[in-house]
C-alpha cells in the first residue's frame, strides 16, 4: 500500500513539473529584455542598428523630431511618413516626438535617458554639443549610461566635421573604385546601402559588448562607431595584399576578386553565378563535362596555388564553357556534383525565393494604418530565446504620451509639453501598431 501511495505521489510531482516546464518554454525570453535604448538615430545606419537591438528584445524608444524621421518618406508609400525603407526598420521600437530645439524637449529626454541603459545617435557631434546632448550632458543624469555616437568620420582626425552618407563612404573607402580594378571603365557605387548597413552591424554589436561590459563593471562610457573607418577595413580586409607587410612585398589588391571575369558568367539562356573554389570543385566541374584530362594538364589552373596566380585565366575559360548551354542544364549539373551555383536572382526573384518562402522568411502583418505589409523576420535561429517582430513600425509620435507616462511625467506636464510643440501624439482615432495574431508567413 505503501509503494502505490507513492508512486502516485511521485506521478503527481513529476506531472506538476512538467506543467511548470511547458509554461516556461511557452514564454521564451529574449537576449536583450529589460533593457531601455532612447534612440535618436536617423536616416539608416543608426535604425538598422537599433532595430537590430528591438529584434533582441529591447525597449527602443525611437525620438524623432515633429516631422519625423526623414526616411519616413523614402519610397513608394500608402501614407505620408509610412514609406518602405522606414516600415522595414522601425519595427519593435516606440515613437516618441519631442522637439530638442525647445528647452522642455531637452529637458524631457534628459528625464527619459536617467533610466535609460543605452543612448544611440547618428547626429554630428557639433551639432549634438550645441544642443547640450553630447555624452557629458548624458552622463551628468547618468553615469551608467552607454553613449553611443555613430559618425561619418573618426572624431579624432582631420575629416571629422566632413558630413557623410553611403555613397561618400563608398567613394572615400575605396569600394567605388574597386570597380575601375575589377575591369569596368569607370568607377560605381554598389546599388545598395551597404556602408550604411554594415556601421549599423558594426554599431549594434558594439552597443551589446558595451552593456556587457557595463554589466561586469557598473560603468558606462561612450563608444564612436565611424563610418570611414568601418568600411575601410572591410575593403583593406580582403584588399591589402603585398601591403600588409612592412616594407611591402606587393601590391595591394585580390586578384581573383579584382579578376575582370569575376562576375556573373552568361549562359546560352541568361546568367548564373558559378564558383568551383577548391581542387575537388574544379576538378569534378571538368570531370563533368568530361574535361577532367585537360583540367589536370594545364598547369595554369590544376592547384589552388596555381589559380592563385592565375584567377583571370581560370575564370576566362569558365566564362567560354558556360556559354555552351542553358542556365536550367548548368544548375542541374553542379547541384549534381556538389559545385556553387546560383541563379542571378532579380528582386522580384528574391520575394518569391522557394527556400525564404520555405522558411517563413516573409511574414505578412495587418498593419493598423498601413493595412497588409511584409515584413522580414529576424535571419538568425535561436533554440531558446524569443527573436520576433513584436511591434510594428510606429507612426510618429504614436507613443509619445505613452513613454512620458511611463518615466514620471504628470498628465500636467505631458498637456504643457504637447501644448508647446515640444511633444506630440498622433489622432487618438488610429489603433497601436501592434501585429495581429494572424500574422501569415510564406
Amino acid at each position: 500500500m505503501g509503494d502505490l501511495v507513492f508512486c502516485i505521489l511521485f506521478l503527481r510531482w513529476y506531472i506538476l513539473i512538467m506543467i511548470v516546464n511547458d509554461k516556461s518554454m511557452a514564454k521564451l525570453s529574449r537576449p536583450l529584455e529589460g533593457v531601455r535604448v532612447i534612440d535618436m538615430a536617423t536616416v539608416l545606419m543608426g535604425p538598422v542598428a537599433t532595430q537590430i537591438l528591438g529584434d533582441y528584445g529591447a525597449d527602443v524608444i525611437k525620438v524623432e523630431p515633429p516631422e519625423g524621421d526623414v526616411m519616413r518618406h523614402a519610397g513608394e508609400a500608402r501614407n505620408a511618413r509610412m514609406g518602405p525603407m522606414y516600415l522595414a526598420t522601425g519595427r519593435n521600437k516606440r515613437s516618441i516626438v519631442l522637439d530638442v530645439k525647445k528647452p522642455e524637449g531637452r529637458q524631457a529626454l534628459l528625464r527619459l535617458c536617467e533610466t535609460a541603459d543605452l543612448f544611440i545617435h547618428n547626429v554630428r557631434p557639433a551639432a549634438m554639443r550645441r544642443a547640450g546632448l553630447a555624452y557629458e550632458d548624458i552622463r551628468a543624469v547618468n553615469p551608467a549610461i552607454v553613449y553611443l555616437a555613430l559618425v561619418g568620420f573618426g572624431q579624432d582626425g582631420p575629416y571629422a566635421e566632413r558630413p557623410a552618407f553611403d555613397d561618400i563612404i563608398q567613394a572615400a573607402s575605396g569600394l567605388a573604385g574597386l570597380f575601375v580594378r575589377a575591369g569596368y571603365e569607370e568607377p560605381a557605387f554598389v546599388p545598395a546601402n551597404l556602408c550604411d548597413r554594415m556601421t549599423g552591424l558594426a554599431a549594434a554589436h558594439a552597443a551589446i559588448a558595451a552593456l556587457y561590459m557595463r554589466q561586469r563593471t557598473g560603468e558606462g562610457q561612450s563608444v564612436e562607431i565611424p563610418m570611414f573607418e568601418t568600411l575601410a577595413q572591410t575593403i583593406l580586409g580582403d584588399h591589402l595584399n603585398g601591403e600588409a607587410f612592412v616594407p611591402p612585398i606587393h601590391g595591394a589588391g585580390y586578384s581573383r576578386l579584382l579578376n575582370a571575369y569575376r562576375r556573373p558568367f552568361r549562359t546560352s539562356d541568361g546568367f548564373i553565378a558559378v564558383t568551383p573554389y577548391n581542387d575537388k570543385q574544379f576538378r569534378s566541374f571538368y570531370a563533368a563535362i568530361d574535361r577532367e584530362a585537360q583540367f589536370d594538364a594545364d598547369e595554369r589552373i590544376n592547384t589552388h596555388a596555381a589559380r592563385a596566380r592565375n584567377y583571370d585565366v581560370a575564370y576566362a575559360l569558365l566564362s567560354e564553357i558556360l556559354r555552351s548551354r542553358t542556365t536550367a542544364a548548368w544548375l542541374a549539373l553542379c547541384d549534381e556534383h556538389e559545385i556553387p551555383c546560383q541563379r542571378v536572382n532579380t528582386i522580384e526573384d528574391v520575394l518569391h525565393d522557394p527556400h525564404l518562402r520555405s522558411i517563413g522568411f516573409f511574414q505578412e502583418m495587418e498593419h493598423p494604418t498601413e493595412g497588409r505589409i511584409l515584413q522580414m523576420r529576424p535571419a538568425a535561429r535561436w533554440s531558446g530565446a524569443d527573436i520576433s517582430i513584436r511591434r510594428l513600425p510606429p507612426r510618429v509620435g504614436e507613443n509619445s504620451v505613452e513613454v512620458l507616462s511611463e518615466a514620471g511625467f504628470t498628465e500636467a506636464e505631458i498637456a504643457e509639453l504637447l501644448a508647446r510643440g515640444a511633444t506630440t501624439q498622433p489622432q487618438p482615432a488610429e489603433a497601436s501598431a501592434a501585429p495581429t495574431a494572424a500574422a501569415v508567413q510564406h
